[in-house]
């Protein structure tokens, strides 16, 4: 029933949050301009799909939901395949929640993305 799940992460401005994502290998495959900004994008990797959009982009597109945020109000949890590869294109994120093992065995850190929001990256080990 349900293929997948798909954020739409809203921002004051996507360009600053754009470096971020292409260094963790996401490509941009759609841009729909706002004036001479950005006011929503689709960036994809392998199966993973991440959506930015304006605050001023989602009040035309979407009137009917409330105009902006000064607060993370979602934090993305993205499972990765070696957090030790992953740890040198993280360099210079502000860490939220250092790098620590969890009871149930996730090797985790959490930083802050560009645009604001806690992004958690995750090595489960299996037992």
């Amino acid at each position: 029933m349900l293929k997948q799940l798909t954020p739409i992460i809203c921002v004051d401005s996507i360009e600053p949050a754009l470096p971020f994502w292409t260094k963790l290998g996401f490509t941009c495959v759609a841009e729909v301009p706002d004036g001479d900004r950005l006011g929503f994008v689709i960036l994809v990797r392998d199966s993973v799909q991440i959506m930015y959009q304006t605050w001023r982009s989602l009040g035309k597109d979407l009137p009917a939901i409330p105009g902006s945020s000064t607060s993370s109000s979602v934090i993305l949890y993205i499972d990765v395949l070696s957090l030790d590869d992953l740890l040198p294109v993280l360099e210079g994120a502000e860490v939220v929640v250092s790098r620590r093992t969890t009871s149930y065995g996730a090797d985790e850190i959490f930083i802050r993305e560009p645009g604001g929001y806690v992004v958690g990256f995750a090595e489960h080990h299996s037992e």
